[in-house]
């Protein structure tokens, strides 16, 4: 599916290693570039307001406010962007709120990949909550 305009992509994570596997996925992934990139929580929040992304891959453990508070925030002030949470947690580990923070999928960190951005981006309009682990 050829989409209609360019995704502008926000990768946010503590950890310098996932950041780049993380912009090299987006930057493997046809119509998809990373706009900015953030360390925690409150940057991704501020960074989202400046930037206005598409898309935020957002890691869940974080210092100061996590992933999911984030989302929360970020969702809440900007529900034209989609946020895909990408962590190491199973899904069974996954905090009870990572469902209804207003993230539209969980990815683990391994399963990031081209063919899943397209796929989760594609469906981003259709309220499911979509697993990727």
């Amino acid at each position: 599916m050829e989409l209609t305009a360019p995704v502008d992509v926000l990768i946010v994570d503590d950890q310098a290693p996932f950041r780049g596997a993380a912009r090299a996925v987006v930057g493997a992934t046809r119509d998809f570039h990373v706009v900015g990139e953030a360390e925690s929580g409150e940057e991704a929040v501020q960074l989202v307001q400046e930037l206005q992304p598409g898309l935020v891959l957002m890691d869940i453990n974080m210092p100061g406010i996590d992933g999911i508070e984030a989302t929360r925030r970020i969702t809440s002030a900007h529900p034209g962007t989609m946020v895909v949470l990408v962590s190491t947690y199973s899904v069974s580990d996954l905090a009870a709120d990572a469902r209804t923070c207003g993230a539209a999928a969980y990815v683990h960190k391994e399963e990031l990949a081209p063919r899943v951005l397209r796929e989760l981006w594609s469906a981003g309009g259709d309220d499911t909550w979509r697993l990727h682990a």
